[in-house]
């Protein structure tokens, strides 16, 4: 009746959902990964994802199917050769059960020449390369080549299959990339039973030949056949799942494996401005134009574009706080199109130049102020002042006009002539009627003595303005006076006065 007990507490499992009591077993040791069993979070046997940083995708383990946080997870370039055991142990549904598995790990790879390339080689007894890394170079082209993979269905030839993907999948004639390109070369080998050759020693020289094994045991795969074949340390190259439904969970594993972060999507890269990827995980950071890089390599300082003499302004460079400029042109001159030249200003055209008389243009793009004639130019070197009013015209003296200063003039008279209270006009002197008055009009002595009184003030006159050096202007007007005093005497002694 014992025998039968452990029978009868799997079938109460089954039927009451209950996870069946832990039984220490080969398993339970360390240096391999166990899938099928249920974790903390409820996930088969997968580690948990780290916290994502606030505000920032996350593409974890729990992510499969190809589907990765958007540029959060690039896969690193591989060349990557799958080993898949198609014994006669594998049944052809747990078999298609392998091909899904291998093609969700394309799913979540960056395929192409200069990223990652996959071949396959499949095993039984026999061993057969279905296709070489340089046969695909896309994801589409590669899972249709996976999913018309048949079984061989007989024997389980593990070293042989290790050693045939050294000899042939890992060659540079099959696509394999060289040593110069540190290009990781990766197979994953999946078995469900224990080889039937030696594979200790053909896995050691292919490790020694830089060749990276991970090895995937299913239900009666042989755990230390498992760790011979993988590559240290185990516990990252040594995978367990207890049946071929749940192997395809797998893929998330690899792709947290062949992924490289990216920082700059993470949000953890610490750039002040740009963070640029470099792949693998590796970046860099840039800054913003009109900024350079400090010796942190993190934060960025404005650049001086004005202090460089690369900024092209023709003139004036001024610099804007956002680490940028612009160009300004001197007084007189106005920025053309291409914000850099100048040309000149016509200010006197543009009438705001500001002279109060004319404005002159110069050849350097300024100007300067002028005045009329009869005007100075003021110390302000705009307005102007009256430098002669007499030559002007505009004096108004009836006789003679006399400058006194810079602007200042005064009226003065002819001689016999006396300036009147308006201080331009003028009147005959009173002298010249008394000559007349003086006298008895109507004796002929009287008109004798007038003559002669009058010739000797004339003469007198005369000689006094020739040594003046203005006799030649004052003459004319004595004969006029002379003509009208003898009008004036024969009027009245024709009227009898």
């Amino acid at each position: 009746m014992l025998r039968y007990l452990p029978g009868l507490l799997l079938l109460l499992w089954q039927l009451l959902l209950l996870p069946p009591p832990a039984v220490p077993g080969p398993l339970d040791r360390p240096g391999f990964l166990r899938l099928g069993t249920r974790g903390p979070g409820g996930n088969p046997g997968r580690r948990p994802a780290p916290a994502a940083p606030t505000g920032t995708p996350y593409s974890g383990a729990g992510q499969h199917d190809g589907a990765r946080g958007a540029g959060v997870c690039k896969s690193m370039p591989l060349d990557l050769v799958f080993i898949i055991d198609s014994s006669r142990s594998v049944r052809p549904l747990e078999f298609t059960k392998v091909k899904t598995f291998v093609s969700r790990v394309i799913d979540t790879l960056d395929i192409g020449p200069a990223d990652t390339r996959v071949a396959v080689v499949n095993y039984a007894s026999t061993v057969k390369i279905e296709f070489h890394l340089q046969t695909h170079s896309d994801k589409q082209s590669l899972k249709q080549a996976v999913a018309r993979i048949t079984p061989l269905s007989t024997g389980t030839m593990s070293g042989l299959a290790i050693q045939t993907a050294m000899d042939e999948a890992f060659t540079v004639e099959a696509g394999a990339r060289g040593p110069a390109s540190n290009i990781p070369k990766v197979a994953i080998i999946v078995t469900d039973g224990r080889p039937q050759d030696q594979v200790n020693e053909v896995a050691a020289r292919a490790q020694a030949s830089g060749i990276e094994l991970y090895a995937v045991g299913v239900d009666r795969a042989d755990m230390e056949s498992l760790k011979m074949m993988a590559s240290e340390p185990l516990d990252e190259h040594v995978f367990y799942v207890e049946t071929y439904g749940v192997i395809e969970k797998l893929s998330s594993r690899f792709q947290e494996t062949f992924c490289a972060l990216d920082p700059c999507a993470l949000g953890t890269h610490q750039c002040q401005h740009v963070c640029v990827s470099d792949g693998e995980g590796k970046h860099h950071c840039e800054c913003s134009q009109g900024y350079s890089l400090n010796a942190d390599k993190k934060t960025c300082s404005v650049i001086d574009k004005c202090a460089l003499n690369t900024h092209g302004c023709e003139h004036i460079c001024v610099n804007d706080r956002t680490g940028s400029y612009h160009c300004e042109c001197y007084e007189g001159y106005t920025l053309n199109e291409d914000r850099k030249t100048c040309s000149a200003q016509d200010q006197c055209a543009l009438g705001t130049h500001g002279c109060q008389h004319i404005c002159v243009n110069d050849r350097a793009g300024s100007h300067h102020c002028e005045c009329y004639e009869g005007y100075t130019l003021n110390e302000d070197k705009k307005t102007c002042s009256v430098r002669n009013q007499c030559a002007l015209g505009s004096h108004g003296c009836q006789h003679i006009c006399v400058n006194d200063g810079a602007a200042s003039y005064h009226c003065d008279c002819y001689t016999g002539y006396t300036l009147n209270e308006d201080k331009k006009t003028c009147s005959a002197i009173a002298e010249a009627r008394r000559l007349i008055s003086t006298e008895d009009a109507c004796a002929c002595e009287a008109t004798l003595a007038f003559q002669d009184k009058v010739s000797s003030y004339l003469h007198r006159l005369n000689t006094k303005h020739i040594l003046s050096g203005s006799a030649i202007i004052l003459i004319p007007q004595y004969d006029f006076l002379i003509q009208n005093l003898y009008m004036y005497k024969t009027s009245q002694l024709i009227n009898g006065v």
